[in-house]
């Protein structure tokens, strides 16, 4: 049995180098093992391609198809997915110990939009001079944040004293 070919893409017709292959012909129907001489007439008679479908089997499965066709959808699907997926940023939400309400709730209203964007974020409470004798006053706002969120978020990363910043990183539930 040799593997599919250097070439990118399914082996076509006289490209397939194996003596016997499985054939369904262009209506679907199984014709079982053939002659790979068998096939390609086959395929000539209708005026398609003989396609190598999955070249890991024995014998090697083999479709009567159009082959430009087949191309030509095989890139619409790829674009389709490419076009589909969402990747994932990470936001960051900087907060600080003594943060007032007002500003408390203008950044829960930002991370929320973010979550509902699908994006994940990343909350961190910053310590300057001082408050970083006072870590349980950063600690209790980013508790009461993870709170607030518990019901929509998974924490991925619990909250985690680095150097004079603590981090805790929240994504959507869904």
């Amino acid at each position: 049995m040799q593997g599919p070919s250097s070439k990118k893409g399914p082996r076509v017709n006289q490209d397939i180098t194996n003596d016997e292959v499985r054939l369904i012909d262009e209506t679907g129907e199984n014709h079982g093992a053939v002659q790979i001489a068998k096939a390609l007439e086959l395929a000539s008679k209708a005026g398609l391609d003989l396609v190598e479908i999955s070249p890991n089997a024995e014998p090697p499965v083999c479709k009567i198809l159009d082959y430009g066709r087949f191309k030509y959808e095989a890139q619409k699907k790829a674009a389709l997915a490419r076009k589909k997926q969402k990747t994932v940023e990470v936001k960051e939400i900087k907060l600080r110990p003594g943060i007032e309400t007002h500003d408390y709730d203008v950044k829960m209203r930002a991370i929320d939009k973010f979550l509902t964007q699908g994006d994940k974020v990343k909350v961190t409470m910053r310590f300057r001079g001082r408050e970083m004798t006072h870590q349980e006053l950063g600690l209790d706002i980013l508790t009461r944040v993870r709170d607030q969120f518990a019901e929509r978020v998974k924490i991925e990363q619990q909250p985690k004293l680095e150097g004079r910043q603590i981090t805790m990183i929240m994504a959507s539930k869904n």
